[in-house]
């Protein structure tokens, strides 16, 4: 998938150190709660399970690039599916140096089409640490509304949802 600026595409194994990049900076993954990915065995094991996630429509992940330079700059996913498939949450995670510059806006945008236009699912979550501020003001500007949800297991989250209007 292309937008003015990017391209969304499957991960491969040469993107394996930008993943490792991704998952080993500590500012990308302050407010996610997962374990720092510390070798390029652990990414590039990452890489084929996301890839299986997309075989097997249990998930689907994209490497986020700018389209004049294939370097991968960051990622955004749809995971956690209902049974019925009208529901899934999406997540995304960008490189420290390409923040701010409107990147993620476009590709969230892109997603939310493809979701909801090809996809047809009739809603989307998405969960965000109480102090992460830039998702927060990324997912209210798509729309987002912020639910009463409290995960009981990490009640620093907030939960919002996006509804197909259709």
């Amino acid at each position: 998938m292309t937008t003015e600026r990017l391209t969304l595409r499957q991960p491969s194994e040469s993107d394996v150190q930008e993943i490792l990049s991704l998952r080993s900076d500590i500012s990308v993954n302050k407010y996610l709660g997962r374990q720092l990915t510390r070798t390029t065995d652990e990414a590039l094991a990452f890489i084929q399970k996301v890839n299986e996630g997309f075989k097997n429509n249990t998930g689907l992940y994209w490497g986020i690039t700018n389209s004049n330079n294939k370097k991968l700059v960051g990622t955004i996913c749809i995971f956690n599916f209902s049974d019925d498939l009208k529901t899934c949450e999406i997540g995304y995670e960008l490189l420290p140096d390409y923040q701010r510059q409107g990147i993620m806006n476009e590709a969230l945008k892109k997603i939310l089409d493809f979701t909801f236009q090809t996809l047809e699912i009739q809603t989307i979550e998405a969960f965000t640490h109480k102090d992460n501020l830039s998702s927060t003001q990324l997912l209210e500007k798509f729309h987002f509304e912020k639910t009463t949800f409290v995960d009981e297991e990490n009640p620093d989250l907030i939960a919002f949802y996006l509804s197909n209007k259709k």
